[in-house]
């Protein structure tokens, strides 16, 4: 949520001290955003976080708790309390289909189309400024935006020599620790800039431990005309798995930190959980920047930039069909094993713009990308108890011919992504411009190998995938500035979306189809120096869209599958207050009514389909409220913010509750009533600092000591979930949602709390 104050004027990270050489050196520098970014004149809804605020925000949780008071916008964390595995969605939209990029360069994986920022620990302290269009958003380049589009573009290097240190401490063991330097220009023309970064956690959730090391540097040489800039960044995760979240009957009997993750049972029948259920994941990227001024309206910009991505995973599974792991022949041996998933990722290409602009009111921006992406995975057992037959769990079998280290599967993928656009934006008269935007976008890929999945007759599926795709994307628009800080808009705009590896692994064998989104939206803006309002109105139809289902694959990936009608309509309203200088309030909400037009639902005979009309899309509050009351006097900063989340159906069938009982266990008398939605909450955080200037100190120039309160009121929440009920039907032809594979809950829901009040203290020095 940008704030009144921080909407008047842009702040800059070189130093105050830097002339107008240094304004142009730090302008060069953001040529590499300029022609994917949306301008003032842009007919969108757009919101940028500058400098300020996210300093302000930022103490080393992950990159979404950024994004949490921005309109329409829900966070998720597995964790619990934001370090992690943490994602966001916007308009509902999950976060495999919101568009990343950082300078430019796409960050979507170019397989699962998701970033994890885990991957990219404290990031954000290397962040400059951060833009979000949300809907279908102006071209850009990766994949295509059907909720956001989210643009980041790091720091430029400053003009003045500095160090900085930040550290945080605070509950669940949570701590930071981060460097940051600088060398200022060096013969006038040249800088290095870095940052070194050490986050861990212990997260809310039992053993949701995290450990995030991260470092960020540049080197750049600038010119009167010229930039290049060399950039690379890196971050080494390593995060125990709290990925099943827990059903309300687990938290009955274990707590609300419950996580399942790891469980297994000795010979003796005791709970334990595997040691080494960790996530090990390793991310390094390469950027090389070549920003160029031509004349006094052309600007360019050349990027190549190179990913490496390495992983792997240790997972216990239990009572698992051994045949499965290719450990024995025999279909109904079950036993406990270890299996250790890993792979690696390689992501380059080529980016590039050019940018126009003069003074008759015509700005133009092309650009496009040449992008490869190349990865293989394998999965081995490294580890397998004694197996057994079911039903005869304590007659064991021998362990002969039962061979750990044992590869199971191995898949291997390629993919290219090339787009080309043009968008320009014409001021035919006075206040009143016109907006078009055409990007033509080709996909080829490419996936093939043996599955870790099984068809009914007991075969291992192989996949072979070869699919090209062509996508036309245009969007046009008008905006209308008239009297004095007023302004309309208007656009609409068309997007389409490939499948994913995900798509063609969890539906195989079904038509596995590119989806569409048609986007219309109108705003109202009004700005001035006290007071500031504006409304946003959208409607997004889709073919084809990729809805979440509520069920998670096995390595905890929210599966999306395509639904044929569909849509997400909705109000955004944005308002600031500034009446003194030393106080401001921020609020926008959101009304949205997200829909699929007729919905079948396949009953648990798992062959009869029934259509039951226009349901309630999964995970898309109908209502969102943030807030924010800034105070500002001399070096003293107080925050308060608080966020209302309306409730969020957990399934895409429109049933809020489901009956449960085990015909195995159960008779009628114990059939219980259990939720099927993530319930509505409002949560309210705290954050105090003072910064401490020190004018006569040579070195050091201020300490900044704080404490952020996070929700406050205790509020027990849960931020996420997942679904996979069964479906029956009444006589009268309705149909009700039952779970009949485990007690209540279990089995066929689970939860992801977040924390309850927690505190976190910070300090940062600047030299």
């Amino acid at each position: 949520m940008a704030s009144l104050s921080s909407a008047q004027k842009t702040p800059l990270l070189i130093s105050p001290e830097g002339k107008g050489d240094s304004v142009k050196m730090e302008q060069l520098q953001e040529v590499t955003v300029k022609a994917t970014r949306a301008g003032k004149r842009t007919p969108m809804a757009v919101l940028e976080l500058k400098s300020e605020e996210i300093k302000a925000s930022n103490h080393g949780k992950d990159v979404p708790s950024l994004f949490s008071m921005m309109p329409s916008v829900t966070t998720t964390s597995d964790a619990g309390a934001g370090i992690g595995y943490t994602s966001f969605r916007v308009r509902g939209t999950d976060p495999s289909r919101i568009n990343i990029t950082a300078n430019g360069v796409p960050l979507n994986d170019g397989e699962s189309s998701l970033v994890y920022f885990s991957n990219m620990g404290d990031f954000a302290s290397s962040v400059k400024s951060i833009q979000m269009q949300r809907g279908v958003g102006t071209s850009t380049n990766g994949a295509g935006a059907f909720g956001a589009t989210v643009n980041m573009l790091t720091e430029p290097v400053a003009s003045k020599p500095f160090v900085s240190f930040d550290a945080a401490v605070g509950s669940y063991a949570t701590h930071r620790e981060t460097v940051r330097f600088g060398t200022g220009l060096i013969g006038e023309h040249f800088g290095i800039q870095g940052r070194l970064s050490n986050i861990g956690s212990n997260g809310y959730i039992d053993r949701a431990t995290s450990s995030l090391n991260s470092y960020f540097l540049q080197a750049g040489w600038f010119g009167d005309n010229t930039v290049v800039k060399f950039i690379t960044f890196n971050g080494k995760e390593r995060t125990y798995m709290a990925w099943n979240y827990t059903s309300k009957y687990e938290q009955s009997l274990y707590g609300r930190t419950y996580n399942s993750c790891g469980l297994y049972y000795d010979k003796n029948g005791n709970m334990r959980f595997y040691e080494d259920q960790y996530d090990n994941y390793h991310q390094q990227h390469y950027q090389l920047h070549w920003n160029q001024h031509v004349g006094k309206q052309w600007t360019t910009n050349l990027a190549l930039h190179y990913t490496r991505d390495g992983y792997d995973y240790d997972q216990m599974k239990t009572g698992k069909k051994l045949y499965q792991w290719l450990l024995t022949d025999d279909t109904a041996m079950r036993g406990d094993l270890v299996q250790r998933k890993g792979g690696t990722k390689d992501f380059y290409g080529v980016v590039a713009s050019a940018n126009y602009k003069n003074s008759k009111g015509l700005e133009v921006n092309m650009g496009g990308a040449v992008n490869r992406f190349y990865s293989k995975h394998d999965g081995n057992v490294i580890w397998v108890g004694t197996p057994y037959y079911k039903g005869a769990e304590n007659v064991a079998l021998p362990l002969s011919g039962l061979t750990p280290n044992n590869p199971y599967y191995n898949t291997t993928s390629h993919k290219t992504d090339a787009n080309m656009y043009a968008k320009a934006t014409w001021e035919v008269t006075r206040g009143l411009a016109l907006f078009g935007d055409l990007q033509y976008r080709f996909i080829n890929y490419e996936l093939y190998g043996v599955l870790d999945d099984w068809d009914n007759n007991n075969k291992q599926l192989n996949i072979d995938i070869d699919k090209n795709f062509h996508f036309l994307n245009p969007k046009v628009g008008v905006n209308y500035e008239f009297l004095r800080h007023h302004r309309l808009y208007a656009s609409y705009g068309i997007a389409h979306r490939e499948p994913t590896r995900d798509h063609y692994q969890e539906h195989f064998g079904e038509d596995v189809r590119a989806e569409r989104l048609g986007d219309v939206e109108v705003g109202y803006k009004f700005q001035h120096k006290r007071f500031s309002a504006g409304i946003n109105l959208y409607h997004m139809h889709y073919k084809d869209q990729f809805v979440l289902t509520g069920e998670l694959d096995d390595e905890g990936v929210a599966i999306t599958k395509n639904i044929p009608k569909s849509y997400r309509m909705g109000m955004e309203i944005e308002a600031g207050w500034q009446p003194v200088e030393w106080f401001s309030w921020d609020a926008n909400a959101t009304l949205s009514r997200n829909r699929a037009k007729d919905m079948i639902v396949t009953l648990d005979d798992y062959t009869t389909k029934v259509n039951i009309g226009e349901t309630p899309l999964s995970f898309s509050p109908g209502f969102i409220f943030n807030n924010r009351f800034t105070f500002k006097y001399k070096g003293m900063r107080a925050e308060i913010t608080s966020k209302y989340v309306g409730e969020q159906y957990l399934t895409n069938y429109g049933v809020k509750k489901m009956t449960c009982w085990n015909s195995w266990t159960q008779t009628d008398a114990t059939k219980t009533s259990e939720t099927l939605m993530l319930g509505a909450f409002f949560t309210t955080d705290v954050d105090l600092s003072y910064t401490f200037s020190i004018p006569k100190a040579k070195w050091l120039k201020d300490i900044t000591a704080g404490v952020a309160l996070y929700n406050i009121f205790n509020s027990k929440y849960d931020n996420n979930g997942w679904a996979a009920p069964q479906f029956r039907q009444y006589a009268d032809g309705s149909v009700y949602a039952v779970n009949t594979w485990g007690l209540r809950d279990s089995e066929a829901v689970g939860f992801a709390p977040s924390a309850l009040f927690n505190v976190l203290g910070y300090v940062s020095i600047n030299f």
